[in-house]
């Protein structure tokens, strides 16, 4: 009873932090004709549809119709995913706004964390800080640091051996951010894992992507938002291929969003999103990494 009426409160805070800041609160369909591609997420069909692994897409159209700064808190839905951090169906906080890049959502992100925590997490016997701003370090620059890998190393196996780039990510990276007693920003991803979002001007092997961690807890992936939409359609046609080489389900190209994007492109909006996960931010607002503690009902109890 105690955490779920701090799950109410976490959740309230949410709201208040964005709409003192502007963004309008929206809903969009769970039920979606095109999922998303990523290559490592699989959609739950719905009736000749499939239910939404993010609103994303549905998301980005209400930016291109000119609706500035827009969140939603939301479900959406993984197949097969279940754990300590992991459940089919759960809580999803996407925010975007034009106008704005991959440095203003990093901003929002970190100013929203302090603002549900009070600026200190206490998990697993540790306090950790999350007052901004938080510490900036590439994916390179984590690689090198702790899997001892090269930066155009760690470009190939992004690229050409993502088992190792995944397994060096898992068995190394992530408990090397663990250990920090601070929030992180973990940036600049190689181009190949960032499908949706744009390359960095400055250096296009990378993209303006970045996930957050706090306590080894991935909370979210943001990015620059890709507004090309002949990249975007190019990005589209290798996932398509890569799911089909895979044996995956293979989701159709969603038009509609292709031509959101074409319309932010020729109006010349930059623009930045994020999607960070309720029951993680939760769960460490209550002291804890175990999302199934701030869930009324796991995929299990149901």
């Amino acid at each position: 009873m105690k955490l779920l009426r701090e799950r109410a409160s976490v959740v309230a805070k949410v709201r208040s932090f964005f709409d003192a800041r502007g963004f309008l609160e929206v809903e969009t369909p769970i039920m979606v004709p095109s999922p998303g591609m990523d290559l490592h997420l699989e959609a739950i069909p719905a009736g000749g549809a499939w239910l939404g692994t993010s609103p994303e897409y549905q998301m980005k159209r209400l930016l291109a119709d000119g609706w500035s700064r827009i969140f939603q808190i939301t479900k959406a839905f993984r197949k097969g995913e279940l754990g300590a951090r992991h459940n089919p169906e759960f809580s999803i906080l996407e925010w975007y706004r034009a106008g704005g890049g991959v440095d203003d959502v990093m901003h929002d992100t970190e100013e929203l964390i302090a603002s549900v925590t009070g600026g200190r997490v206490h998990v697993d016997g540790r306090t950790l800080d999350v007052t901004p701003p938080f510490a900036r370090i590439t994916v390179c620059e984590a690689y090198a640091r702790w899997a001892g890998v090269a930066p155009d190393e760690t470009l190939r196996l992004a690229a050409d051996d993502e088992d190792t780039y995944f397994r060096l990510l898992v068995d190394r990276v992530e408990p090397g951010l663990a250990a920090l007693d601070h929030g992180v920003m973990l940036t600049d991803y190689p181009a190949t894992q960032a499908s949706l979002a744009r390359k960095k001007p400055s250096d296009p092997r990378v993209a303006e992507r970045f996930e957050c961690y706090v306590a080894g807890v991935e909370l979210c992936n943001g990015f620059g938002e890709l507004t090309d939409p002949v990249d975007q359609r190019a990005r589209f046609v290798a996932d398509q291929d890569a799911r089909r080489a895979r044996g995956l389900d293979v989701y159709p190209i969603d038009e509609k969003l292709l031509a959101a994007l074409a319309k932010l492109s020729v109006d010349g909006v930059d623009a930045g999103g994020n999607a960070l996960g309720v029951d993680r931010l939760v769960a460490l607002a209550c002291g804890t990494t175990e999302i199934a503690r701030v869930l009324a009902f796991t995929a299990e109890e149901v």
